[in-house]
């Protein structure tokens, strides 16, 4: 019986949290602690409810106290990243995060798909933050993980060679995005940002290829069009749709 109250009080407390009705997701959170649980996800809810609070030090002991129960438990670890980085104590926060998917990695045998894509999402998480406060490699090692543990190849793709064209990489962002074209001929945003980064490197020729060849395959293409108007007015091309 006592299991079942706890399973409906679990419940409630999670739909609230998950609505940001955090005054009454809180009481219900603190009243499972007070029972002693060593459920890893009540520690984390309220970990999350402290740090939006801005208290800080009781997050960071709140999400500790989740990992010390399940030191693989990734919503925490990458909460407590979060954390730390804003402190910045970026080295700390990256650590607690690999520390658990390491763990996370040795417990697991064959690789499971809906738990890499898990992990991957929890890399783009960390890779934005870096990415934030304009640490380009630091945010890149976490998209080269999420690329690997990842189904979604072309879109992390192109958030990595966002971060080569931020650190000066330009050469890298074009044989990265030229690669994803051949991989994916038909996926059009791809084409779309290496018109703009050759029209950016001035090389108008090569941008008008990609921006024509958009429009070979979608007549419609709005922002091609008007890079293309672009082109035309610097004399570089004949605008022909």
């Amino acid at each position: 019986m006592a299991d079942v109250l706890f399973d409906e009080m679990l419940s409630e407390a999670k739909e609230h949290f998950i609505n940001g009705n955090y005054k009454i997701a809180e009481p219900l959170l603190n009243q499972m602690i007070m029972q002693n649980t060593r459920n890893p996800e009540v520690f984390q809810m309220l970990a999350t409810i402290s740090y939006d609070k801005g208290q800080f030090n009781k997050a960071i002991k709140t999400f500790k106290r989740a990992l010390e129960i399940d030191p693989t438990y990734t919503d925490a670890s990458v909460g407590l990243s979060i954390i730390l980085n804003d402190l910045g104590r970026y080295d700390e926060g990256r650590k607690v995060f690999e520390e658990a998917q390491a763990l996370l990695d040795k417990r697991k045998g064959a690789s499971d798909p809906f738990l890499d894509e898990k992990l991957a999402s929890k890399h783009e998480e960390l890779a934005d933050l870096y990415f934030q406060y304009k640490r380009y490699n630091e945010s890149l090692e976490q998209l080269f993980k999420a690329q690997k543990l990842s189904s979604r190849k072309a879109e992390i793709t192109m958030r990595i060679t966002e971060c080569f064209v931020k650190t000066g990489d330009l050469d890298r962002a074009v044989k990265d995005l030229k690669g994803l074209i051949r991989e994916y001929p038909q996926f059009l945003p791809a084409r779309m940002k290496l018109g703009v980064l050759f029209y950016n490197m001035n090389n108008l020729a090569e941008a008008t290829e990609q921006w024509e060849s958009i429009l070979a395959r979608d007549p419609g293409h709005g922002e091609a069009k008007r890079y293309l108007r672009m082109a035309q007015a610097a004399g570089i091309t004949t605008l022909s749709y």
